[in-house]
């Protein structure tokens, strides 16, 4: 293993993460807080950090699968470290393990809280929890790789340890300019919700904080009510962006390069999206006993199964409250997710389609044994190495899922609580239901549940594998 080049980057990422705090530190400036104070130490820190593990620079750049994952699943778990601390320095969590679950609640888009008030937090603090989103929405090696030339031919293997899906493309022939691309539509989408915001009358610093959350398919917020408390134009707009962004990005590259065909034949954006409106009308009608306005109940409905299905986590109402059949949907696309290649979490729309065709061609086989079925997505046939990518992705997800399951059930919660606390931290959406409603929080959880919960947001945030290998000690032994 190259483990200099892997320092190397994580020098890299501590090095951005401390560029970053400067918005924070801004933002406390500007509404005369003291919390500058906190942050700056946490840039000291992480400056100091990046020197003393990038002194001895790496003669050879060469990256490789291992070393990819290395870096994604060790650079995380340290931008998170780092992170933590304004948040313990200044005392609104004291508590170090409080602390660290919240910002890779904020860095994995999880959105997940244990604080039981957000709205005593100083300004500053607000600033930094959804910028996390922001910055993990898209992922921080990738911006690494977009203003920086490094890892030469391989760094593909960052861009898959990282990206969401089942496969990592390329827009363009070098990963580098992939990565380009998708942060310059990034910071677009983000830019356009703010003004958007701004034009609906959301004062500035509320507009910076929901776009972050919301094109990072976050959930931070400023309201212990999340949404609920703003008009119905502004969560309109929310609902809107919260969808663009569980979409494949891929959509608007190809629609930016006239591409129009392409983009609006894709099976998975037809699927994502059939699912979003079917699951929202069925819901409204659920629902509809207990309000006065059609539309009012499926602004709401919509509304939710936007923030469960891209994992976003925001809500207007707590839909705890709901009927059996509307929150068993909810649970349901909490695992289904968003699109690959979007900022959202899940399992992802890909993967459950390719599952459904390759139980369709198995019972097709046992009717017709001779007949030879090629089983295709996107209109291209899918390759076997794809298939044991999702069979396998499917089954480490389960066994993760059980396991953690097992071990936060030792709190004695109640089951529905435990459930989703599990299925909602390992999706990234943040809340659940009953214990962890989306009026509730984790902070009645045990040290132990919120560290395994923690690695629950890490390991769904990054596909598994890449959290799983860095524990896994055949990773760090010279020859495999």
């Amino acid at each position: 293993m190259n483990r200099k080049m892997v320092l190397y980057f994580i020098s890299w990422i501590l090095k951005i993460e401390a560029v970053c705090m400067l918005l924070p530190i801004a933002t406390a400036i500007i509404y005369k807080e003291e919390q500058w104070m906190d942050f700056m130490v946490a840039v000291v820190i992480a400056l100091v950090l990046s020197f003393i593990i990038s002194i001895k620079k790496p003669d050879n750049h060469s990256f490789y699968t291992r070393e990819g994952f290395v870096s994604v699943g060790a650079g995380w778990i340290v931008l998170s470290a780092i992170g933590a601390l304004p948040f313990v320095l200044d005392g609104c969590i004291p508590n170090y393990i409080d602390a660290l679950f919240e910002v890779i609640s904020g860095f994995t888009t999880t959105g997940a809280t244990i604080l039981t008030d957000v709205e005593v937090l100083p300004k500053s603090m607000l600033m930094w929890r959804s910028f996390t989103h922001w910055l993990g929405g898209m992922g921080v090696l990738m911006f690494i790789l977009a203003i920086l030339p490094m890892a030469g031919k391989n760094n593909m293997h960052i861009v898959r340890a990282e990206s969401p899906g089942p496969t990592a493309g390329k827009f363009v022939s070098k990963a580098k300019d992939s990565a380009v691309i998708l942060y310059l539509i990034y910071i677009i989408i983000t830019v356009v919700e703010i003004v958007l915001l701004l034009i609906a009358r959301m004062p500035l610093f509320e507009s910076m904080v929901l776009s972050f959350g919301t094109v990072g398919t976050g959930g931070f917020g400023c309201l212990n009510d999340s949404i609920g408390s703003y008009t119905i134009a502004q969560q309109v707009i929310i609902t809107i962006f919260m969808l663009l962004c569980g979409t494949n990005f891929n959509l608007y590259f190809l629609l930016l390069t006239k591409k129009f065909k392409d983009a609006f034949s894709s099976e998975e954006i037809k699927v994502f999206y059939g699912v979003v409106f079917a699951t929202s009308i069925a819901i409204t009608i659920n629902i509809l006993g207990d309000y006065d306005n059609v539309f009012i109940a499926f602004k709401d409905a919509i509304f939710q199964v936007a923030s469960i299905i891209t994992t976003t986590g925001y809500s207007t109402v707590d839909f705890d409250l709901w009927p059996t059949f509307s929150k068993t949907i909810l649970v349901v696309i909490m695992f289904m997710g968003a699109c690959a290649g979007s900022t959202g979490g899940g399992i992802k729309v890909s993967r459950i389609l390719i599952a459904f065709k390759t139980v369709g061609k198995e019972l097709t086989t046992m009717i017709h044994p001779r007949n030879v079925k090629v089983l295709k997505f996107e209109g291209k046939a899918i390759d076997h190495d794809v298939l044991r990518g999702v069979n396998t992705y499917i089954m480490t997800f389960a066994c993760v899922f059980v396991s953690s399951l097992l071990i936060v059930s030792l709190d004695k919660f109640d089951f529905q609580s435990t459930f989703t606390a599990i299925a909602a931290t390992i999706n990234n959406i943040g809340p659940g239901i009953g214990a962890v409603g989306p009026m509730a929080n984790y902070s009645e959880f045990s040290w132990l549940s919120k560290l395994v919960m923690c690695f629950d947001m890490l390991a769904g945030r990054l596909e598994l594998f890449p959290m799983l290998l860095l524990f896994n000690i055949r990773t760090w032994r010279k020859t495999m």
